[in-house]
Order: C-alpha cells, then structure tokens, then sequence
C-alpha cells in the first residue's frame, strides 16, 4: 500500500508539474485607471483569452501606469521586458508619422470617417511594427477631442498665452498653433497638473474629462471633435510565436473581439460622459462659426505639415482613406 501511496503521490506530482509547465502568465500594462472603457474592454479581452484556452494563458492587467509608465510601454514589449501592452498610437509619432495620422484635425473626425481611415492605415501600421518584432493585435479610438477650459472660447484667440496640456505631438502643435503653451502631462496627473496651475487647458475626450472630474478644476468644454486617437494593443512577436498554435488562435480571435466591442463601447462613451459633465456643471458648447473657421485653418495647415513628414507613403495612405 505504502509503495502504490508513492506511485500515486508521484504521478500526480508529475500531472502537477505538466500543467504548470503549461500555463503561461503574462503581465500586461496599461496607461489609464479601471474605470475607464479601454481598461474595462481589456480586462474582457484578458477573460476572453482565459476562458477560451482554460488557463493556459493568464493575463494580468496593471492598469493607470503601475507597472510601466505610458512613455515605456511600447518598447517595453519591444525588448520583451513585458510580452504585450497597450497605448496610445500617436505616442509613436516621433519615430514615424503614419502613427499620428489619426491625429491630423478633421482628418476624420467622426466614427464613420475614424473607421475608414482604420482601414486605409492599418496593414502599413502593422508592417511598421512588425520590422520592431511587435505585432498589432487591434485599436479602438477614444471619443472624439474637445477642448477644456477654465473660460468659453468663441474664437480661440482666448487659447494665447494659455498653460495646455499635451499628449502627442498634434496635440502639442495645435496648442502652438493657437499661441497656448503646450505641456505634457499623463491622464492620472491631470487634476493634479490644473490644482498646481501646471496647466489650465486640455485638448482630450468626454471620457478622460468625466473620469478625471473635470469639474473640480474647470467649468467649460468646447465638443469640438477635432479628430479621435486610437490605443492599440501590441504584443512581443517572439513572444507570441512561442505560444502554442492554438493560443495564437484564441489571442487572435480575443482580439477581433476586444475591437468591435470597443468601438461600439467608445461611441457609446462619448454620449453619456458628456451628460455626466453637463449634470456636474460643465457648460458644454459646440464650436461657434468663428472657432470653427479658425480650427479648420489650423487643421489644414497640421495636415500640410503631416503630409511633408509623412512622405509618400503618408500621400498613399490618405489617397487610401479617402477612396473608400
């Protein structure tokens, strides 16, 4: 009996061992806190992958930068620190602009337009990261940008001189463009950057605005929907390829997913965060003819801009888009 008692004590020390050595557990980072809907939308993705290949890959969410802060993410999975993470596709504008080009003012500033321009772009965005060993697994833009102030702005000459927070490169150049001083600060520093006069403006979406309380440091939000960023979620191609067929498969699968619902949660997003806003006493504002006028200026100067970095393949890419 004693040797039968090992025999079985071994056996399943060793199935033990066999399933441990199967599953996989992957620290994930990202830039924004639980609440918010690209958080919330990845949380399900992580369930999705676990749930579909039961266990065998676990992923944990660090959420709002706790792990890795959102300057160091991307190549942090690049060099396989972490195997995936997510961020924001315009932070990689400084290494190639085709990454900002859902960030050129009234390129397309609204879902229909936002989408198709997903279609023209993302193959050759792909490529892009695939020559960094990274692989794109989906995006899903934020709700249309505003502009957020302390004062109503009726023709934007009220933005000169005016401390604005910045997030990526147009964001900076707009805030130039309208004589404000731009200033970068991570969507978890934002009630802090207002309380210390750090800054007084932000270009950013319904939904950073309602989850960061904008109505504890400013009172007006101008829904100017100048264009709408994207996050995008990449993974370490080494890491990837060593996983098993069949959770390549359900990560795949996951991901598709991950990209209707989240497009379908950020529409949803930009409506109820603004009612939010309105009910805590930001006056909400379209802008006037005036604005309107001024912004568009800016929008076709950013986009000349865009256009000369971008090169050829920046000329092919919005020649795409606006074919479709």
């Amino acid at each position: 009996m004693k040797i039968k008692a090992k025999y079985l004590a071994a056996v399943a020390l060793t199935a033990a061992i066999g399933t441990a050595q199967a599953e996989t557990n992957w620290d994930m980072p990202t830039p924004y806190g639980d609440s918010n809907f690209h958080t919330v939308n990845i949380n399900q993705f992580a369930d999705d992958i676990r749930e579909a290949t039961d266990g065998e890959l676990n992923i944990t969410v660090h959420s709002g930068g706790s792990l890795i802060k959102h300057p160091e993410i991307k190549n942090s999975v690049r060099r396989g620190l972490v195997p995936i993470g997510e961020l924001i596709m315009s932070r990689l504008a400084n290494e190639d602009p085709l990454f900002e080009v859902d960030s050129v003012p009234y390129l397309a500033s609204n879902y229909e337009e936002a989408w198709k321009l997903w279609q023209a772009s993302r193959e050759v965005l792909a490529e892009r990261l695939e020559e960094q060993r990274l692989k794109l697994l989906f995006a899903v833009p934020w709700p249309p940008q505003g502009i957020y102030t302390k004062f109503p702005v009726e023709t934007g000459e009220e933005l000169q001189g005016v401390k604005m927070r910045a997030y990526n490169k147009s964001s900076e150049r707009l805030a130039e463009l309208f004589g404000a001083v731009p200033t970068q600060v991570e969507v978890p520093d934002i009630p802090t950057a207002f309380g210390t006069g750090r800054v007084d403006a932000m270009i950013t979406s319904p939904s950073t605005g309602a989850n960061t309380r904008a109505w504890d440091y400013l009172s007006h939000f101008n829904h100017a929907q100048l264009w709408l960023p994207k996050n995008m979620v990449i993974v370490n191609t080494r890491a990837f390829e060593g996983l098993p067929e069949s959770v390549q498969d359900a990560i795949e699968t996951a991901a598709a997913e991950a990209e209707k619902r989240g497009w379908e949660a950020s529409k949803a997003e930009t409506a109820a965060k603004i009612k939010i806003m309105e009910e805590n006493g930001i006056v909400v504002s379209e802008p006037s003819e005036a604005l309107v006028k001024r912004l568009k200026e800016v929008g076709a100067t950013m986009e000349q801009e865009w256009l000369e970095r971008a090169g050829e393949d920046g000329k092919a890419l919005v020649e795409a888009y606006r074919a479709l």
